[in-house]
């Protein structure tokens, strides 16, 4: 015998594994060795989880012995573990042609197809093998997975419980079922399973986490938190427990949960998702971030290695970091408008669509987000027809209309301060108002305040989508409001069961959603666009404006400054508080070109962002392009108390081509008026019906060359500015967007002709 061959089996009796390893390479590498030696390195190799170097080995075996069925089925499995699909299968073929009746190489070939999300052909394959083995446990499971990937989950869950009787013990099994269960929206089935799991297996690692996990997307936190810190009260040193439990307590305890993101950082430094993880909750928590929190995001993710173009969640939070870091360039080369937005839709990733507008530079982009937004909307309906809402047999016999409003934003926030004057004046005798709210925080003033208000409201924290649904759909409602589209912890999927007879969007999203099943967007003349292309839905027109400043957002105790910041200074101040995803090159330059036409002016940055490093370096970059130096420019580190920094701003400008909204009523509330740049899509026309409302349609331009020469002219109008600082308040009072009675009344008039028309076209009463 060879010595090197003895030492390596001396190694490997020894449990030396690494050193047995070493050693077989050396004697292969001397000599060609038998296929016994080859199987031995490739099964070690397999079980250290050496998956490049087993797909070299491999490779290197076969060549030495290119029909034997054993290391063909090995090369096969590590060129699958390494993502070579197409080849894993050409290789499977082989082995099956020397061994057609063996089992391992044709259920290799089906997990390849379950890998590729091939359902259909993993199903022939599997089927067969059960039909053959009924007795093998992982095959009922593997063919539980083809069918569940087909979305045919109530007979993957039977093969999966088939599965379960063979092996109790089968842990892939039982976190299957669960999440057959979840596909099937019968989250306390899904949690039981894996109770049961657990009984079977106690303390199970993979399943305590799946179930932590479970709870949080069932929107129980609570529980799930409990659970990780039970976990964690035994052992504090687990990075994944203490990542899943930042995700559970991130609404609750932002702070803390900042605090546990970085302790799974720091006991696992190179995986990187729990780095992504921390990056994204930075961003999703601005106003309760620290300057260092936000620098910190952008280092532990920028010293990672770009995201492969595949990578979806990746990519979302490397390109949303980049642009609010002002880092454009590096964002750019993350992917294209048009690869990132077919990708995360493919993941079902709707919110990350928003990032997407800031980069609109032509009416094919425009189009390019029509149809990323309508192949999201298909795959929801198609998800939705799985499991089917069933709507009540007999109508109701009420003859007032009954109006729902679904958001998860009914509480102290944004949305419900524009929608408060549609609770606050509607008829009780003609209307019933419903809302929904899906919000897994504390219940708050506000939310109160609505529900005392309406008729009902329903506020199910832990519901999923489907259920939902099904609420929505037994009370029986005329018409369903979204108003949220798909920002946190709102479900828009919702829409796709169609639970009213007429559904539409309104406020929270600036694009059309893309599901079919909304009938409608709510518009104005100024805000729908003059391209029919550009919308979905069929537009429901108000007759003047979209929105009214209600006293909640917009209270008369937000004191002015009187005197002009210009005459105090002795220089004109431009500002912003708009977010900054919705910045670009092109929009930083054109402020930048109207500093430099207003001599001696300044810039006001006010955003969380302003106290990172990465943020002001990058954006006075731009702005020195352009010849301004940075001593113009004044970054504000402010998330919350944001109004009171207008009394120093003279004259704000819009971000384009997504413009402001709130932030554009905001300005004008406190006296400063705002220059926008007019584009074709509703997500480019907000600030336009807003200042047309407000009689100021003059500061809305046409192109970025306009809108430097509105700038420039309304900085030289001291007294035009001076007037406005005082009477801008006023003129929003007597104007559409101060008279939230006259709102109410075109709403429920509007309402009131389309649901007759509605009910009159399909022949209801």
């Amino acid at each position: 015998m060879d010595p090197k061959f003895a030492d390596a089996q001396k190694a490997l009796s020894e449990g030396r594994k690494l050193d047995a390893v070493e050693l077989l390479k050396t004697y292969l590498q001397a000599k060609a060795g038998a296929a016994q030696v080859h199987a031995v390195l490739l099964n070690l190799l397999l079980e250290l989880g050496q998956h490049d170097e087993g797909a070299l080995w491999s490779e290197r075996a076969v060549r030495a012995a290119p029909k034997d069925y054993a290391l063909l089925n090995l090369h096969g499995a590590f060129l699958r573990l390494a993502g070579r699909y197409r080849e894993a299968l050409q290789t499977f073929d082989r082995a099956i042609k020397f061994r057609p009746g063996e089992i391992a190489a044709r259920a290799n070939k089906g997990h390849v197809y379950n890998d590729l999300k091939d359902g259909k052909a993993a199903e022939q394959i599997f089927a067969t093998l059960v039909r053959q083995h009924p007795r093998i446990g992982e095959l009922q499971r593997a063919l539980g997975v083809a069918l569940q990937t087909q979305g045919k989950n109530g007979e993957a869950e039977r093969r999966f419980r088939s599965a379960l009787a063979l092996n109790p013990r089968d842990i892939d099994a039982w976190l299957d079922l669960s999440a057959a269960l979840a596909e099937q929206s019968d989250m306390p089935a899904a949690l039981a399973a894996l109770d049961e799991g657990l009984a079977r297996i106690p303390g199970q690692v993979r399943l305590l986490k799946a179930k932590a996990v479970l709870l949080r997307h069932a929107g129980r936190e609570g529980e799930g938190a409990s659970l990780l810190r039970t976990i964690m009260s035994s052992r504090e040193d687990i990075a994944w427990v203490h990542h899943e439990l930042a995700r559970c307590i991130a609404n609750e305890e932002p702070r803390m949960s900042i605090r546990h993101h970085r302790r799974a950082i720091d006991l696992a430094p190179s995986n990187i998702e729990y780095r992504l993880f921390f990056a994204d909750h930075v961003l999703r928590h601005l106003a309760n971030c620290e300057a260092a929190d936000i620098d910190d995001a952008y280092r532990l993710l920028t010293a990672c290695p770009p995201p492969q173009k595949d990578n979806a969640i990746g990519t979302k939070v490397w390109t949303q970091w980049l642009t609010r870091c002002g880092d454009f360039d590096r964002s750019r080369e993350i992917g294209s408008l048009r690869d990132l937005g077919r990708l995360w839709v493919a993941d079902n990733m709707h919110s990350a669509l928003l990032d997407q507008f800031s980069r609109v530079e032509s009416r094919s982009d425009r189009l390019e987000l029509i149809h990323q937004h309508l192949s999201w909307g298909d795959g929801a309906i198609q998800r939705a027809k799985r499991n089917a809402v069933v709507h009540p047999a007999e109508p109701r016999s009420s003859a007032k209309l009954r109006i729902g409003f679904m958001s998860s934003d009914l509480r102290q926030h944004v949305v419900s301060y524009f929608a408060w004057p549609l609770f606050e004046h509607y008829d009780r005798s003609r209307f019933e108002l419903y809302a929904y709210s899906f919000y897994r925080g504390d219940k708050d003033a506000l939310q109160r305040r609505i529900s005392g208000t309406i008729d009902t409201f329903r506020w199910e924290p832990s519901l999923d989508a489907r259920s939902a649904a099904q609420l929505i759909a037994d009370d029986q409602l005329d018409i369903l409001f979204e108003l949220g589209g798909s920002t946190y912890m709102n479900k828009l999927e919702v829409m796709a069961w169609k639970p009213a007879p007429i559904c539409a969007s309104w406020l929270g999203y600036p694009h059309s959603a893309g599901l079919t099943t909304i009938d409608y967007l709510m518009v104005d003349p100024f805000l729908a666009s003059p391209d029919p292309a550009l919308m979905v839905e069929k537009p429901l027109m108000m007759p003047r404006s979209w929105i009214a400043m209600s006293e909640l957002a917009f209270p008369e105790r937000l004191s002015i400054t009187p005197e002009l910041p210009a005459r105090r200074n002795g220089f004109i101040s431009f500002g912003t508080a708009n977010s900054s995803y919705k910045y670009n090159p092109t929009m930083l330059r054109t402020w930048a070109r109207a500093m430099a036409r207003t001599p001696g002016s300044r810039f006001i940055f006010v955003r969380p962002e302003c106290g990172s490093a990465a943020f002001r370096r990058n954006i006075a970059a731009r702005f020195q392009a352009e010849g301004i130096a940075e001593d113009r420019l004044e970054f504000r580190a402010v998330s919350r108390a944001h109004m009171e920094h207008y009394n120093d701003i003279d004259i704000a400008l819009d971000t384009f081509p997504q413009t402001g909204g709130t932030t554009t009523c905001e300005a004008l509330w406190m006296g400063v008026p705002t220059v926008t740049l007019v584009g074709e899509a509703l997500f480019e026309r907000l600030s336009y019906s807003i200042l047309n409302n407000a009689g100021l349609g003059d500061l809305c331009a046409a192109t970025p060359e306009q809108f430097v020469d509105i700038a420039a002219a309304l900085a030289a109008d001291t007294e035009r500015l001076q007037a406005l600082r005082i009477g801008l308040r006023e003129r929003i009072r007597a104007g559409p967007l101060g008279q939230t009675r006259q709102f109410a009344e075109d709403f429920y008039d509007l309402i009131t002709r389309t649901v007759t028309d509605g009910h009159s076209a399909s022949g209801g009463g």
